[in-house]
């Protein structure tokens, strides 16, 4: 399954939080990198480029420069799971994508009570959010992989 990226963000001792788009937050451990490609050497020696880490384009991986980045496997397969209040939402938007719904299918479904407001899905501000358990409950498996 393809695991996307929406956010990073740099932590003391060369780690980095992942939180990805099904809902999963992970820390990966930048510091095994430095011995093994030289050029992660350059993060070590300058934490100040560590600290400007971004979620590249499209969310298929974090970069530092032209010259440094992981993949979104590398950061899932190989990060260590974290739990967190976040754990298993999802925006809408996100859902859509990784299950090939539409956004009107899930309002929907919740206008019907298939989803349950409150329980299922809550909307903060214009951002609908939704619990990974409620789409597979009734969709399934992710379709995207």
């Amino acid at each position: 399954m393809f695991h996307k990226i929406k956010a990073v963000s740099p932590l003391p001792d060369f780690c980095l939080s992942i939180q990805f788009a099904e809902g999963v937050t992970k820390i990966y451990e930048v510091e095994h990198l430095f011995n093994k490609w030289a050029s992660f050497k350059t993060l070590q020696e300058s934490p100040e480029l560590f600290s400007e880490v971004e979620v590249d384009v499209g969310g298929y991986g974090i970069i530092w420069n032209d010259d440094l980045d992981l993949s979104c496997d590398e950061l899932f397969e190989n990060g260590k799971t974290i739990k967190t209040p976040f754990d298993g939402l999802m925006a809408f938007t996100d859902a859509t994508e990784l299950w090939g719904l539409n956004e009107s299918t899930l309002r929907k479904a919740i206008s019907y009570g298939k989803l349950i407001n409150g329980i299922d899905a809550c909307k903060y501000g214009k951002q609908w959010v939704i619990s990974t358990e409620a789409m597979r409950r009734e969709y399934g498996e992710p379709k995207v992989s």
